[in-house]
């Protein structure tokens, strides 16, 4: 159970240098403690380690900086200037209060940055640095004399008190008329001062005022420490309605020296309640009520006339896209997208505080995004001026990303599953004709950089039994592409992993599902069979390409080697699908998604001559909740299963995660209590190995030892807990590995063998 020390490292982030002649990438090919930067250009014949002089170069990226002779990085703190002609960087503002968040202005001479939550503009023509805002925590109180009988009495009878009241208040006149002009104090007092973002004249900046709860957070105790003692540590709050945030968006208007607020009550929906409060007699007649939101800071367009920005509720239902006028602080309302269930999906913001794709054509004018309207994410247009919407993409499959927008602003570059949900294509969408010019479409993965004069792909390529790896080709339909790196070891050369099946098989509700079918060769199938449950539930496993479970798929090659036939379920709520799969778990997770797994075993049965008494069924964190979901509320249906790092109760689990799909436990207990396997506890009659890390905080070890108090005060037998103290959710170490692993084939052995 050797993970990538066994496979080989793969390389990771992969990057273009701004010139274009030469690409990075973080890579470990010799197994070392961890990834270094490495480069590659036409002419070399292995890639060579970034020598340390060179590593700061190596990581400026070139985003939003094209247009400009010259762009600007921070590197811990530092600001630095980089000469796209010359190569050459130099330092350009350093102080021990670290800067961030460097951003280009509408003028080329100038820049803005942030330093301790104020925001700057740099001049380097004018070799100017002046200070916009002036942010401050808690307003302090004057500290003028105060008046009383005494003090009234000395001014009223002394000449000379009141020659010297007269020359202060003359003395404070005088200094007025020659002070230097200096921001407006804006006083934050106990909010967190977020997003500060000027606009490209430096006119306006916008800012974010957040209050966030102050629930309870959960501990994680570490046991195995380098002293000897215990720890614990905070980790995570736990889902409640008490979690949400307060949000208000500000501008500051340069010009005028005044501040002010925009108002979101307008909004579509914004005091609409979901429907499921229709099923709780005490929310029924709830008042009505200003949703809680979170937006995200504007976007301009290109000459800065125009600005932009999203909004998503917290109860997860509804997310707004709206233009800003920043001299009045109102919005426009462009777009509404509202989901019973919840707003997610690829390029849409799948949590409070995430963004989606959002941006400007080159018109200045038109903005694009993505939508499920259709049922499946795609990308759209729709021109500020007159409001029109234009649908670019269309059909059974998802824009999985906008990569890029071409450097003449006429095509989108697009990684899609157009040919199939388990692919990801590299597509050429020409905007005004709306045609898809394909370009990698063999099956597989294609994460595509393009290069600055977009002649080239750098591409990092995988199929399902073929490690990541990094290819060159030119930017046409079907280039031969050249392979850069060969990360795999000898070892792992020297078997012939399963190029698995992808199979589809009809659910109980005439729902298409998808899996992956790991078969043993016919001498040695022993008709029992063993269901794998994906992790994470919004993940794909069912697809063309090297799996992030690389441990369990090789763990699968080992057991068609034994006899045995995997099924690897893409089931409901999995990724990839489209919005109704997406949505499939809404209120009730154990519901369709177990069920899929139910119809599994039947096409197992049906299709592949399985014994149905000899079908185990395992997974992790998701995949543990399904199995423990299925031993405990179908009992008989599998013989035996194994539920690693579990969630036994969603009302232990995160905020962002669980809301999403069952709301709040106090709003709406009822999809808690049907979807938490502890309430089901009394049903467990087949074979459970539980596994766990003990200083797991993520699915904390809490979660387990609660379903184990409940197996031991109902008198159940025939389960066990395996805890690994030093591991948390996602385990490290190969020795864990092994264990965990060891037992979960040993209890398949035992259960499913067996005569």
């Amino acid at each position: 159970m050797k993970g990538d020390e066994f496979i080989g490292h793969q390389p990771e982030n992969h990057r273009w240098s701004i010139d274009g002649t030469t690409v990075y990438f973080d890579w470990n090919p010799k197994n070392e403690l961890g990834n270094s930067a490495f480069y590659w250009k036409k002419g070399m014949k292995n890639p060579e380690k970034v020598a340390p002089s060179d590593l700061i170069a190596a990581r400026i990226r070139n985003d939003n900086q094209t247009d400009f002779p010259t762009l600007f990085f921070i590197n811990q703190g530092v600001l630095y200037e980089f000469d796209k002609k010359t190569k050459k960087k130099k330092k350009i503002y350093q102080s021990s209060q670290g800067v961030s968040n460097v951003r280009r202005s509408s003028n080329p001479n100038q820049i803005f940055f942030n330093q301790n939550n104020n925001l700057f503009q740099l001049d380097t023509k004018a070799a100017t640095l002046i200070q916009i805002t002036n942010f401050k925590g808690t307003k302090t109180g004057s500290k003028e004399d105060k008046s009383n009988f005494l003090s009234e009495q000395q001014s009223e009878l002394f000449q000379f008190i009141k020659d010297q009241e007269s020359k202060k208040q003359w003395n404070k006149e005088q200094a007025e008329k020659v002070k230097e002009k200096f921001p407006k104090e804006i006083f934050h007092d106990k909010s967190s001062l977020e997003q500060i973002t000027p606009s490209p004249d430096a006119k306006f900046v916008t800012f974010r005022l957040s209050d966030y709860a102050t629930t309870s957070s959960t501990k994680v105790e570490q046991f195995i420490t380098a002293d000897g003692y215990t720890k614990n540590t905070n980790a995570r709050s736990k889902v409640s309605i008490d979690n949400l945030s307060k949000h208000k968006m500000g501008i500051y208007c340069h010009e005028k020296d005044s501040v002010y607020c925009v108002s979101f009550s307008g909004l579509t929906g914004i005091s609409e309640f979901p429907k499921y409060y229709q099923e709780y007699d005490k929310l029924k007649e709830k008042e009505k009520e200003e949703k809680a939101i979170v937006m995200q800071a504007p976007i301009f367009n290109q000459d800065g006339s125009l600005a932009v920005f999203e909004i998503r509720s917290q109860d997860n239902k509804d997310r707004w896209i709206v233009q800003l006028n920043l001299e009045t602080g109102s919005i426009t309302e462009l777009e509404h997208q509202h989901d019973e269930a919840w707003i997610g999906g690829p390029g849409i913001p799948g949590y409070a505080f995430s963004r989606g794709t959002l941006g400007f054509l080159k018109d200045n004018q038109t903005i694009y995004f993505q939508s499920e309207a259709t049922g499946y994410s795609h990308l759209y247009l729709m021109n500020l001026k007159t409001k029109q919407k234009t649908q670019l993409t269309k059909g059974n499959w998802e824009v999985r990303e906008v990569v890029k927008l071409s450097n003449d602003g006429k095509s989108f570059y697009l990684s899609t599953n157009t040919s199939h949900p388990g692919n990801r294509e590299f597509y050429k969408l020409d905007i005004a004709s709306q045609k898809m010019i394909p370009i990698l479409t063999k099956e597989g993965a294609y994460e595509v950089e393009v290069s600055p004069d977009e002649k080239t792909l750098l591409v990092r390529y995988s199929s399902k039994n073929k490690p990541w790896e990094l290819y060159i080709g030119e930017n046409k339909p079907n280039a031969t592409l050249q392979q850069i790196t060969f990360s795999t070891t000898k070892t792992f050369d020297a078997y012939t992993w399963k190029s698995s099946e992808v199979i589809t098989f009809k659910a109980k509700d005439g729902a298409d599902v998808y899996a992956r079918v790991y078969e043993p060769n016919a001498k040695n199938k022993n008709n029992a069979a063993v269901v794998f449950v994906h992790g994470a539930g919004y993940l794909q496993n069912a697809h063309n390409f090297w799996s992030s479970y690389h441990r369990e798929y090789m763990f699968h090659n080992l057991l068609t080697d034994l006899g045995y036939t995997v099924l690897d379920i893409d089931y409901r709520g999995s990724d990839g699908y489209g919005r109704d799969v997406r949505t499939g778990i809404y209120r009730h997770m154990g519901g369709l998604d177990l069920s899929d797994h139910l119809d599994g075993k039947n096409y197992l049965v049906s299709q592949k001559g399985i014994n149905p008494d000899k079908i185990g069924i395992y997974g992790g964190s998701y995949g543990g909740f399904i199995t423990l979901m299925a031993l405990l509320t179908t009992p008989g249906e599998f013989k035996a299963g194994a539920a690693l790092r579990s969630v036994t109760d969603w009302a232990h689990y995160n905020h962002g995660y669980t809301a999403n799909i069952l709301n709040y436990p106090e709003t709406d207990p009822e999809a808690y209590k049907k979807s938490s396997p502890i309430y089901f506890a009394d049903n467990l009659k087949d074979r459970l190995v539980m596994l766990h890390g003990m200083v797991d905080d993520n699915v904390q070890f809490q979660d387990i030892v609660r379903l184990t108090q409940r197996f031991i005060e109902l008198g159940k037998k025939d389960w066990d807990l395996a805890v690994y103290p030093v591991e948390a959710h996602g385990f490290r170490e190969t020795y864990s590995w092994v264990d965990e692993y060891t037992r979960i084939l040993n209890l398949f052995n035992e259960t499913l063998l067996s005569e």
